[in-house]
């Protein structure tokens, strides 16, 4: 019954799937209520920002400089994103008028030959200079995917083609520009949304040149190597048809490999699927935080160890050598997660592989939430898996990169969300991606329906074999019961298809009460003639685990983590005695935890409440004997890495010493 595959599926269309109760609800609803709202505002505001403004100064009718970074395009359009796909789920009149006024003053700003980038525009502008694509580093190409992007789901949403039109034009700039100056574009793939928006184009369109786009746009690519010009930082020192490692820049690592998986479900490559599959696998087996964080190193330089020092380049905000995770100065850039849940959900859409629905389900419910606030509006760019008081060296706090000169960081503990930062790309692609997480819930396949992740709602779609509408109920993951109700089937035989986490040892499922054998890590596939009133009831063990890493995980040696289901916990000096640290704890090798109910700025969520050690202070220096005195212990509460620093300043660590 249970199989460790799927069949290849398709998305749902938006609007299709719905989220009620429970923390993907909650954190829906926080961006519709919350997040979408006052990014609008600050994205709106001049001064602050100035996203809006340098439209009206590009299209001519408004004087000005250029404010922000040259990315900032992108930030809006990610936020349009998030705000069509809020319209997806339910009217909001006014809200459509302002993304149609919005659209129409882009149109205006985009040139007769279909670019936009507004610092080029505004630049030539003021001092008619063209200098388009002249800086691989002003981002123009990533700009245009996000606009892409937002102008398919606008179009899937609202039955327009305002946006459609303006995202075509750009297509046929960049069709242009291959024809003509091949090496220009070849050079210009940072962070290349474009090869994700261009698919989405043709799907959107049905028009083949926008799949032969994404195909040049991709063999582009080739180009740089041979040239010689190339680097690891954004994955073009080696032709792809020889990586074996990802390296370099997180975020460009997978928006690449999405972009690429996105191609191979329209245009499957046999040989490309391999290789792409053999670069997740290296991601998840050497890679990757067990939060599902990415791109562990702020600095760093590849190939590592490599014997010919003129081929070694800097990379930023990157992966790093495998097994190469430190904690505290654990990079993390949010877009990375996100990146690699793009990447994931399209492998998952092609292969049916659980591992993929699995590495999503980690990847959202601590990476993805932890980047936003459950309160106030506060997101972070950055995800430590510890954070301390009094370190003797600053972290810089990435988000402030963009002002010039750069501000000191605040104080090592005091590394909080904020509402704006001037390198805003992370917030938006929060919204963006908590917006559309109903899309992630579920596939459509040829005569039924795939469920892969677990949030009450609902979802309703046709198949080939007729019109699905399945009800989910749960409190997953703080629960580990699932009800699945159908309330209408297709006549006949149907698959229904539901994931049973690789975690889960002892899962259970019973369809209107008779069990179904089942095993963890694969699907449960269940084919019948499924009728109106039919439930499937899945019971998840969300006990809690005590983890060890990889010995090559240095900073992590004898130290254990704490994960119950998909949810990764911490230890936060909110909840420590007076005077304990966090370095002070020691997690006994027996520790027995107790669920409580705990409540973090309004969310109620499962604490594990257990007895830590705490062992006494060495004295301070590089080294220092161990010193004298007995352990004790103390009640300590660890909560969901999710909901760290929403109660101000703190200390937190994931990963504890361990006291066997």
């Amino acid at each position: 019954m249970t199989q460790t595959s799927l069949p290849t599926s398709t998305p749902l269309h938006p609007g299709a799937a719905t989220l009620a109760d429970g923390s993907w609800g909650e954190r829906w609803r926080h961006v519709r209520d919350v997040a979408v709202p006052t990014m609008r505002d600050d994205l709106f505001d001049d001064d602050l920002s100035g996203a809006v403004r340098n439209f009206r100064v590009a299209e001519g009718a408004q004087d000005g400089e250029h404010q922000g970074p040259p990315f900032l395009d992108g930030d809006l359009y990610k936020w349009m994103e998030a705000a069509i796909a809020l319209l997806a789920q339910g009217d909001d009149p006014d809200l459509e008028t302002e993304l149609d006024d919005l659209i129409a003053l882009i149109a205006r700003s985009q040139r007769a030959d279909g670019y936009l980038h507004t610092p080029t525009q505004i630049s030539q502008r003021r001092e008619g200079v063209d200098e388009t694509l002249a800086d691989r580093l002003n981002f123009e190409t990533y700009n245009l995917g996000h606009l892409m992007t937002a102008a398919c789901l606008h179009h899937a949403v609202t039955g327009k083609t305002t946006m459609l039109d303006v995202a075509e034009r750009a297509a046929g700039f960049l069709i242009d520009l291959i024809a003509n100056s091949p090496d220009v574009v070849a050079r210009s793939a940072i962070c290349p949304s474009h090869y994700m928006g261009t698919v989405e184009l043709y799907r959107a369109t049905g028009n083949a040149r926008y799949l032969s786009l994404a195909k040049d746009l991709i063999a582009l690519r080739e180009r740089v190597p041979a040239s010689g010009l190339g680097g690891d930082d954004n994955q073009d020192r080696i032709p792809f048809a020889e990586t074996e490692s990802v390296v370099g820049h997180a975020v460009r690592a997978n928006y690449l490999y999405a972009g690429l998986a996105d191609l191979l479900l329209e245009s499957p490559h046999d040989g490309s699927a391999a290789r792409l599959g053999r670069l997740w696998d290296d991601v998840a087996s050497t890679k990757v935080y067990l939060t599902g964080g990415h791109g562990a190193l702020y600095d760093g330089a590849s190939p590592d160890g490599f014997p010919w020092q003129e081929q070694i380049t800097k990379v930023h905000q990157s992966y790093g050598r495998p097994y190469q995770l430190p904690q505290i100065t654990a990079h993390n850039e949010t877009c990375a997660t996100i990146g690699n849940i793009l990447w994931s959900w399209r492998m998952l859409l092609r292969t049916g592989d659980v591992r993929f629905a699995d590495a999503i389900d980690v990847a959202v419910n601590n990476t993805l939430f932890a980047s936003i606030g459950v309160g106030e509006p506060g997101y972070f760019y950055t995800n430590p898996l510890r954070q301390v008081a009094a370190l003797p060296y600053p972290l810089r706090r990435a988000g402030d990169t963009a002002l010039d000169p750069v501000p000191a960081p605040p104080p090592s503990d005091e590394r909080l969300r904020q509402r704006y930062l001037s390198c805003f790309c992370c917030p938006p692609n929060i919204a963006r991606t908590i917006a559309r997480l109903p899309e992630l819930v579920y596939s459509r396949l040829a005569d039924g329906l795939a469920i892969h992740q677990f949030a009450s709602g609902t979802a309703t779609v046709t198949t080939d074999a007729g019109a699905w509408t399945v009800r989910q109920e749960t409190a997953y993951p703080r629960h580990g019961s699932v009800r699945v109700t159908v309330e209408h089937a297709p006549s006949g035989e149907c698959l229904l298809a539901i994931r049973i986490p690789a975690w889960a040892d002892g899962a259970a499922v019973g369809i209107n009460g008779e069990p179904v054998a089942v095993a963890p890590g694969g699907y449960a596939q269940m084919r019948r003639a499924w009728r109106p009133g039919d439930t499937i009831d899945l019971t998840l063990p969300l006990s809690p685990r005590l983890l060890v890493s990889h010995p090559l995980v240095e900073e992590t040696t004898n130290q254990v983590a704490v994960q119950r289901g998909p949810v990764v916990y911490c230890a936060e000096s909110v909840d420590l005695p007076d005077g304990v640290a966090t370095s002070d704890l020691l997690l006994p090798r027996d520790a027995a935890f107790v669920e409580r109910e705990i409540v973090v700025d309004g969310v109620t969520d499962v604490g594990l409440a257990t007895e830590a050690w705490v062992r006494p202070r060495p004295a301070r220096g590089l080294y220092a004997e161990v010193p004298a005195g007995e352990l004790t212990r103390v009640p300590i509460t660890l909560i969901p890495y999710a909901l760290w620093a929403n109660r101000g300043p703190s200390e937190m660590s994931v990963w504890l010493p361990l006291r066997w």
